[in-house]
């Protein structure tokens, strides 16, 4: 068994994938807009994930924007049949690199019909609808319309499943009413836990959550429990802050993303490492002291 087997594996749109993935986001330019620093390196970071086990490709092609799927497309067409590449709408680019909603029927089939050349596929394992009512968080509002014109797409073949990212738990709701959600996009880690009675109630009804920032995102993840425990265990930090997640709910598939490739195994090591009862009581009071 590979390190990244001991993760585990969950169903993300009736296909079962590792619960540790991989976030191409960081392939990206500075800011996620523009080319990456490194050609040879973003190529050679996502075939040393495929090659490691990975089987869950989280990306948009609003990263770069087209920068991430372009460079998807050129490591590993042909496609590996168990891989699952999930992508995200609702969002585009300004010329400033500004982060800007783009919710109309047009935008988001655009938006599908670009995430497919790009990548070059004939069909989109799981689309993310991404919801910009506030870029910093989720905010409330009715996301019936966009939703609607997303399941519209999927109805005519073009997205196999639907996916909601920066949602509350009523846009949840208002969208499972709409069509099926397999999975939730939100921002959850050791010290960001607002939605833990929302990863109880989703893991009961067998629908994956993602979360995105898991090591922190742009504010990395910084504590002195967590070092402590880190140091303790002989790992690092991030691979401590991983560990917790896989042991948080069995719904829980992560995706942290690095441009590196020896970072990148760093990750994907976390799925060996056993959390006692002991030190997960430890890092639940880094939440507490957040």
């Amino acid at each position: 068994m590979s390190s990244i087997d001991k993760s585990g594996t969950y169903k993300l749109g009736g296909r079962p994938v590792r619960r540790l993935g991989y976030g191409a986001m960081q392939l990206a330019g500075k800011g996620v807009f523009g080319p990456p620093k490194d050609h040879d390196a973003a190529i050679a970071v996502l075939r040393d994930a495929v090659a490691s086990g990975v089987n869950h490709i989280d990306t948009s092609d609003y990263y770069g924007p087209h920068v991430t799927n372009r460079l998807i497309r050129e490591a590993l067409v042909p496609y590996p049949d168990d891989l699952v590449i999930v992508t995200k709408i609702g969002a585009r680019r300004g010329s400033d690199a500004s982060w800007l909603p783009a919710y109309s029927p047009e935008e988001l089939k655009q938006a599908v019909h670009d995430n497919l050349s790009n990548l070059r596929l004939d069909v989109l394992d799981v689309v993310n609808l991404r919801i910009m009512f506030d870029t910093h968080g989720p905010a409330e509002g009715s996301i019936e319309a966009p939703l609607t014109a997303l399941a519209e797409l999927q109805r005519k073949g073009f997205v196999r499943h639907i996916g909601l990212s920066n949602v509350t738990r009523a846009q949840i709701a208002e969208g499972r009413r709409i069509c099926e959600i397999v999975c939730v996009q939100n921002q959850y880690n050791l010290a960001h836990r607002q939605d833990d009675a929302l990863i109880d109630e989703l893991a009961r009804d067998g629908i994956a959550y993602v979360p995105f920032f898991p090591l922190g995102g742009f504010s990395p993840l910084q504590s002195s429990t967590l070092s402590g425990v880190a140091e303790r265990l002989g790992a690092t930090p991030m691979q401590v802050a991983l560990a917790w997640l896989l042991q948080r709910s069995p719904n829980i598939l992560l995706i942290p993303g690095t441009s590196s490739v020896g970072h990148l195994r760093e990750n994907l090591a976390a799925a060996e490492l056993e959390l006692s009862a002991e030190v997960l009581r430890e890092l639940d009071g880094v939440a507490k002291a957040a």
